[in-house]
């Protein structure tokens, strides 16, 4: 009987189609078939008072009106432009010049706080991707304070993302609003979205809306692809580094009629140097290729809208000693690693409008992917599976008037897991049924409140309630104040999340029965728009905090053991940030940021006791410097970068596992380094070409691997990498485009 409410369930949900229109305003470089962002251009629906204007990139985010579905937008100097709204799509508007003016060039910042959101949300935009070479998502973020990315071990090349002091995992990452790094592809995930098909991304800090679901404990980020009707028909991309890696994306779009388009996203990369600089005859990257594409369609009239496509991925990575090959594996004589992926995705988006109440919406999403790896680290195999099927529908609509709108819908996750690793065998079936409503008061955009809550039925571990409430105050046009509060609900999938410390000669032991990670976030923050003489900036400043009730603890301290066991005592994550952004001179901008974290967690002892020690391998000072200029219409664009990630708590290493007295912690610290990262950029009307580097400064931690020389003795751990592994890195590339 489950197995068929669970299939009906699956055929009745979608995704939503939005309350509000997003879009872009920009202008026609002249000589050129680029376009440039508009800053402060007015967008408002005709006949209303609603309005709304475009951030420092050029982008709007406007609430739908009941009154009216014609969007009026003006810029001085420009001729207006009137467009009928009937769907969701992304609106990009191009405005014409209304008189002939001397180097007319509106200039956009790479990434803005979405003013109209009750969550703090940060949009990183395509200038902002293209300030670095922003390979896959996980190098989209080197510019941004919020979020750091750092490999999880000196062997598998695994990266990870920490916000708000917490992993990655702690993060719901969607892309287009279906949760997808996540499970099994929460190892190499954010190797699996290349920037090239980056449209934009969202950072949004705090418990999330529970519209997309209970897993949001920190934070999320939502990734938006390139969409089949966008206006370049092609993009070519072409990448390579002095380690011999290289890569190829390829972006096709075709509009085939007015209601008909599609897409097809390609990227192809390899790695096949054998690199060793560090000399401990282990290499420093792994040797890799990946293929990757995605074919999607677009369907839109007046009354519908509707997306759908499949994704397929397969990567092949080996690594280890120097002279490892695939036909060792298994071998006590040379240490290898192997990891072969394979991931098929199909996704379905339908969205009913109404364009004489465009308020009203109701919207599906079907998901379903099949996630396949087979690894090993020495003589040790992993392998793992994951089914996954999600469905969201939601109902959205207004209470009277446009000031009070609701949400609601029922969800549906299906999670099939399989992992086996040496004697465990780690099988489970997650079937989960929810529902949910959110209400939102909307004064004029001064004062936003959103309320909502979900019910979930876990068929392993009960119902779950997550509760969750935004709030938005502008006390003046430049002044805005955010606070967020609401709980988050997870289940860990402890080897794919601590997978990097598997390549170690560490045995893994289950204390006890995981049960989920629960958490309360709660936080506030501020947004100050300024002006000095010709200058301009912001001020942003946020204080986050997150109690764990439960946490997977998984225990390093003691050299010999992987010990995973559910949370006793605290565990918690305080994070404040302070960032200016500045404009002092047309084309140039600066961003400087200051992170600290304080995050600890309770470790039991050698006596079985818990101690709170501070969170291994968390940074508690970050500083981040960014500096960016341009000439005249971005003919030549430069970019600089320094992070300085502080000093961090690593593991005890020795042959006595005394670690637990707090005494013996300064033993245990890495120190402080820095990072250097530079772009250099020529722009032509169809091509640009870039030359970059980073690691600039060639710094490398001293002994990443320990036991290297003995990677089957007692001592060997590659899971202990607190930075960077290999040195200088040179890269470049070209782009090119063609406009419809």
């Amino acid at each position: 009987m489950k197995t068929y409410l669970a299939a009906l369930l699956c055929l009745l949900t979608i995704s939503a189609s939005a309350q509000r229109i997003t879009g872009s305003v920009n202008e026609q470089v002249p000589n050129s078939t680029r376009l440039s962002p508009i800053s402060g251009a007015n967008v408002y629906w005709a006949g209303t008072t609603q309005a709304a204007s475009t951030d420092t990139s050029g982008r709007f985010i406007i609430p739908r009106s009941a009154q009216s579905n014609l969007l009026v937008v003006t810029f001085v100097g420009f001729k207006n432009d009137t467009i009928k709204v009937t769907g969701e799509s992304e609106l990009q508007v191009v405005l014409q010049n209304d008189q002939t003016l001397d180097e007319v060039t509106v200039r956009s910042g790479a990434g803005s706080i979405d003013r109209l959101s009750p969550h703090q949300t940060e949009i990183i935009t395509t200038r902002a991707l293209a300030k670095a070479a922003c390979c896959n998502l996980s190098e989209s973020f080197e510019t941004n304070a919020s979020i750091s990315v750092s490999y999880s071990d000196a062997v598998t090349g695994s990266k990870q993302i920490q916000m708000l002091g917490l992993s990655g995992t702690y993060i719901q990452t969607s892309v287009e609003n279906i949760p997808s790094l996540r499970g099994l592809a929460s190892t190499f995930g954010l190797n699996f979205i290349p920037g090239t098909w980056v449209q934009s991304i969202d950072i949004g800090k705090g418990a999330g809306s529970v519209v997309n679901g209970y897993e949001s404990m920190t934070g999320q980020i939502n990734v938006e692809l390139q969409k089949p009707d966008t206006e370049e028909k092609l993009y070519l991309n072409t990448y390579v580094n002095n380690f011999g890696r290289a890569e190829l994306n390829l972006n096709l779009a075709h509009q085939i009629n007015k209601k008909w388009s599609t897409s097809l996203l390609t990227h192809g990369s390899t790695l096949k140097n054998r690199i060793d600089k560090n000399g401990d005859n282990f290499l420093d990257l792994p040797l890799y290729s990946q293929i990757n594409a995605i074919n999607r369609w677009k369907y839109q009239d007046e009354k519908w809208m509707a997306q759908f496509g499949v994704k397929a991925l397969a990567e092949d990575r080996m690594g280890g000693q120097q002279d490892f090959k695939r036909e060792m594996r298994g071998s006590t004589d040379v240490y290898g690693f192997g990891a072969k992926i394979n991931r098929y995705e199909f996704f379905s988006k339908i969205a009913r409008l109404f364009p004489e109440q465009p308020y009203k919406g109701l919207g599906l999403i079907v998901n379903a992917s099949v996630h396949d790896s087979k690894s090993y680290f020495g003589v040790n195999n992993y392998d793992g599976k994951q089914k996954t099927i999600y469905a969201n529908l939601i109902y959205q609509s207004i209470i009277g008037n446009t000031n009070h709108a609701y949400k609601t819908g029922l969800s549906y996750l299906l999670d099939n897991y399989d992992e086996r690793y040496r004697n465990l065998s780690l099988v489970r079936n997650e079937s989960v049924p929810g529902a949910f409503f959110e209400y939102t008061y909307n004064n004029l955009d001064k004062f936003v409140l959103v309320a909502g809550g979900r019910v979930d039925f876990h068929n392993l571990y009960g119902t779950q309630w997550t509760p969750r409430l935004h709030l938005k105050y502008s006390l003046t046009d430049q002044t805005t104040l955010r606070a967020s509060v609401g709980t988050g609900f997870r289940v860990s999938n402890p080897l794919a999340e601590y997978y990097g410390n598997l390549v170690s000669s560490r045995e893994v032991f289950f204390r006890e029965p995981i049960r989920p990670e629960k958490s309360w976030n709660y936080g506030a923050s501020l947004t100050q728009d300024f002006t000095i003489g010709d200058m301009k900036g912001n001020l942003i400043v946020d204080y986050y905090r997150t109690n764990f009730e439960n946490q997977l603890v998984a225990d390093l301290e003691d050299p010999r053991f992987i010990r995973f066991y559910n949370l006793e005592g605290k565990a918690f994550a305080n994070s404040f940030q302070s960032e200016v952004n500045l404009t002092p001179i047309k084309r140039f901008e600066l961003k400087l940021a200051y992170r600290l974290f304080d995050v600890k967690q309770s470790i039991r002892n050698l006596y079985d006791q818990n101690v709170l020690l501070p969170r291994m391998m968390v940074s508690r000072d970050r500083v981040l410097f960014n500096a960016g200029y341009a000439l005249p219409y971005d003919k030549w664009k430069f970019d600089f970068t320094v992070q300085w990630n502080g000093k961090k708590r690593i593991p005890y290493m020795g042959s006595v596992p005394d670690h637990h007295v707090p005494d013996n912690l300064n033993s245990t610290i890495a120190p402080s380094f820095y990072n250097l990262n530079a772009q250099i950029t020529r722009t032509f009307p169809k091509w640009d070409v870039y030359l970059g580097g980073e690691n600039l400064a060639n710094f490398r931690q001293k002994n990443p691997i320990i036991g290297a020389d003995q990677p089957f003795g007692e001592h060997f751990d590659a899971g202990m990498a607190w930075g960077p592994v290999v040195g200088r890195m040179i890269y470049a590339g070209l782009r090119y485009k063609i406009i419809r």
